[in-house]
């Protein structure tokens, strides 16, 4: 089954981006649609408003087509989460929601004060786990269509007849457009156009069954959901029929001609040859990820154009950093990578993905010996810092008394030292980065320091240099330290907090890091609310700590919340 060539020639996105799921760069036809409407608009004519707003009906009668539906089940939305708040303010009763679900797709449960929500366990919603979870007072159930994490593809018929009578409701973000559901089972089903539908921001739509409109309370009805939303004579008006009476405000006619423009599209291309290519694309990623010797956590039966991996001894923000090198785009969460290609994605691409892993898995460089025991070089250290190991010694003789001359492997975090001469810190090979190192890695600043000041654990005024080592791609791969005492005895006229710590151990910077975020925050723990600790996560994963394996749960321990929590807290720090 062919994509049309008229489909495929509307996109341009960059050679390596597979982050659709986040983000799907909008068409040729969506910019023109929105320059084109933009520019009418200058205009501002007696009838340039009626025209513009004719992009809402082109739109819904785009949604209703795809949906096998009808325009008055159908009202369009600037996002996912206006839908969502609707429909969590219009339900009464016990709604079961997933804990794991996107948190655009919790918030509003949570915060509804009509709704008794019932969590079912982080994973897979399946059409056993809501059976089990369902009680007589179950109202609804509220699902996304794909995982966000794992690009599971809920099996909604199966749901639809578990759910029976009672309310199913989808956010089908992370599928519509792309992936052949049969979206007609839902009562209400929510999605933004940002991401598979190539929309752009601020587009959006949600269909309401009758069922939904016969049970759900609009709450959030606008004015333009009234009955006679021209009418103005100083009273308020009735809600009105169908789905035009969930209407908060009239959306930008800009947005919905983008939005338009998207699905006519899809239309054209049909959803079952764009869901069979990201089949492809997903299939020929999968072989690149088990040549490299990784592993693939996501969905494999029912998957959509989610994938998630891991590579063995290497962490994903380890990973993330070198795609970002080779110029391939994806998403980094704390327990994998995730891609999500689309149906423009082309070999190229994969190619480029294929590469960055064959650089990442690269065969052990050979190891040099070097004299007095002041190095411990890691399996796979890349040759620039294998040629290097021997230099260390050396260079410190070179620098005289009191220098220190210490080599980082990047690859090798946390415990990044590999050679090491002088003892102006203290550290031996396999210790640590040190704090500033370490969120400088996290937040891809490798840009070279030189000639700053800091403080040995002991006091002294140290002098510092630090020049990040790159491969032949331009990589940053390590990083060569220079540290000196520039003379006896000298100490800071005043007590200064040291710009950079230099911990022994990964457990004392581990410690030292957390310690540093809380009394950022200002609050101690056992007083501190979510918001005060969901800014102490912010503040570590700018430090770099969850490079750190097994970080979360120490931070969890610190905290008092499950490792869960913090995964969730990354999540939305992260978007």
């Amino acid at each position: 089954m062919r994509i049309p060539s008229s489909y495929l020639v509307q996109f341009q996105e960059p050679e390596g981006y597979l982050d659709f799921a986040r983000f799907g760069p909008p068409s040729f036809a969506v910019v023109d649609a929105s320059t084109r409407l933009l520019e009418a608009s200058v205009a501002a004519g007696p009838s340039t408003v009626d025209d513009l707003m004719r992009q809402e009906l082109r739109a819904k009668a785009a949604v209703a087509r795809l949906c096998r539906g009808d325009t008055d089940h159908v009202t369009l939305l600037p996002n996912t989460s206006t839908g969502l708040f609707q429909a969590a303010l219009g339900v009464s009763g016990e709604v079961l929601v997933s804990s794991g679900e996107f948190p655009a797709n919790t918030y509003p449960w949570a915060r509804s004060p009509r709704v008794d929500v019932s969590w079912l366990p982080a994973g897979p919603v399946t059409a056993d786990v809501v059976r089990a979870a369902l009680t007589p007072e179950t109202a609804a159930v509220s699902v996304s269509a794909v995982d966000f994490r794992t690009g599971y593809r809920a099996d909604l018929a199966a749901l639809r007849e578990v759910v029976g009578d009672r309310l199913l409701i989808v956010d089908g973000i992370q599928g519509f457009g792309v992936v052949d559901e049969p979206w007609e089972v839902a009562d209400v089903l929510v999605v933004g156009g940002q991401k598979w539908l190539r929309a752009g921001w601020s587009t959006g739509f949600m269909t309401l069954s009758d069922r939904a409109l016969e049970r759900l309370d609009p709450v959030l009805s606008g004015w333009t959901g009234a009955e006679d939303p021209g009418l103005f004579n100083n009273t308020v008006h009735p809600v009105g029929e169908a789905a035009a009476g969930w209407s908060i405000t009239n959306l930008s006619p800009i947005a919905s001609g983008a939005l338009a423009a998207a699905l006519e599209l899809v239309e054209l291309a049909g959803v079952e040859a764009l869901g069979a290519r990201i089949v492809e694309q997903s299939d020929d990623l999968v072989e690149v990820i088990h040549a490299a010797g990784g592993e693939v956590v996501s969905a494999v039966d029912r998957r959509a154009g989610i994938l998630a991996f891991t590579l063995p001894d290497h962490p994903p923000s380890v990973i993330g950093a070198a795609l970002v090198e080779a110029g391939v785009t994806a998403t980094v969460r704390p327990e994998h990578v995730r891609l999500s290609p689309h149906a423009s994605t082309t070999a190229e691409t994969v190619a480029r993905f294929a590469t960055a892993l064959k650089e990442i898995r690269k065969p052990a460089a050979t190891t040099v010996e070097v004299p007095r025991e002041t190095s411990r070089v890691p399996a796979a250290t890349s040759d620039v810092l294998t040629a290097l190991i021997p230099t260390v010694n050396s260079l410190a003789e070179a620098l005289g008394p009191g220098a220190e001359v210490v080599l980082h492997d990047l690859g090798a975090l946390p415990n990044s030292i590999i050679a090491i001469a002088g003892d102006l810190t203290g550290r031996s090979v396999g210790g640590p980065m040190t704090d500033l190192l370490l969120g400088l890695v996290r937040r891809g600043t490798t840009q070279d320091l030189a000639g700053y000041e800091t403080y040995a654990p002991d006091g002294r005024v140290i002098h510092s240099s630090t020049v990040f080592l790159r491969d032949a791609r331009g990589v940053a791969v390590g990083c060569l330290c220079v540290n000196s005492d520039p003379g006896p005895n000298r100490r800071p006229e005043s007590a200064v907090s040291a710009v950079e710590a230099f911990p022994g151990d990964v457990d004392t910077l581990q410690r030292l890091l957390v310690e540093r975020a809380v009394t950022a925050v200002g609050v101690p723990v056992e007083l501190m609310k979510k918001s005060h600790k969901s800014q102490v996560v912010r503040v570590l994963d700018e430090a770099g700590l969850f490079l750190i394996r097994d970080s979360v749960d120490y931070l969890a321990g610190v905290l008092g919340v499950t490792r869960y929590t913090i995964y969730n807290y990354l999540n939305e720090i992260r978007g």
